[in-house]
């Protein structure tokens, strides 16, 4: 069988035990046995191929190594596993190794650092996009993200904690300002803290709460949320002229 090249660029690496534990020594298994299996599916080939760690081997593949291998234990050191870039075998079976992932990962660094500054630019840019929306578009995203609490909150508590929210929580803050059904939601949720409509039964019923009209609208299915299955409702055919109506009476105020 054709040799397989590692996809894996030369240079050190570091491999740390998942999960708070550091044990003076862990062991990993470090060749197939009918009771461990190391297996390594090879797309190209359509197989699973067993996989072995001997340090006199130029492959962590059974099937390209000779009878002669020389094997040696594969042993984490207080939860750290150093393999330097001349033991390019070893960073190798531990790629394919089927716990690479679930006991142990590698380390990187510069990975790590990029999804941290990847992090701080979406902490950024919510924040700039909170402190320069319009309150209106503000209120809509809170009663979202905060819930019905919004309608007993000031201007100012509002801008404050959708700050807050924007800094703590950046990327959820922008898929809901970038959300299409915000407007919808927004209605839903101004409907239910307005006093459109009203929770009965535990929140399990939502009616309406009207002069002329104070007949059930629907049933909460369990577990789901009101806001979000009352958006849905305004979002078809059946709701359309409720929302029309809700729309102008939020607008009005």
């Amino acid at each position: 069988m054709k040799k397989r090249k590692s996809i894996l660029e030369p240079k050190d690496r570091i491999y740390l035990l998942k999960g708070e534990k550091q044990p003076l020594a862990y062991f990993i298994a470090s060749k197939d046995t009918p009771r461990k299996r190391l297996l390594y599916y090879d797309e190209e080939n359509n197989m699973s191929r067993p996989l072995r760690y001997a340090r006199n081997s130029n492959s962590p593949f059974v099937d390209e190594q000779d009878k002669n291998v020389i094997l040696e234990p594969v042993v984490f050191e207080d939860g750290v596993l150093r393999v330097s870039k001349r033991n390019p075998v070893l960073q190798e079976f531990l790629h394919y190794h089927p716990e690479n992932g679930v006991e142990f990962y590698e380390f990187d660094n510069e990975k790590d650092a990029q999804e941290d500054v990847e992090f701080l630019y979406n902490e950024l840019d919510a924040q700039l996009m909170a402190r320069d929306m319009e309150f209106v578009m503000m209120e809509a995203v809170a009663n979202v993200l905060l819930g019905g609490k919004v309608s007993k909150m000031t201007s100012a508590e509002i801008k404050r904690d959708i700050m807050l929210y924007a800094k703590r929580y950046p990327q959820d803050f922008m898929e809901t300002v970038n959300d299409p059904s915000l407007r919808v939601n927004n209605i839903a949720s101004k409907a239910l803290s307005d006093g459109y409509l009203s929770f009965r039964n535990n929140k399990k019923d939502i009616y309406f709460n009207l002069k002329e009209n104070k007949k059930k609208l629907m049933t909460v299915p369990f577990g789901e949320d009101p806001v979000y299955v009352l958006a849905s409702y305004l979002q078809s055919n059946d709701g359309l002229e409720l929302f029309k109506f809700l729309d102008d009476k939020i607008s009005e105020n």
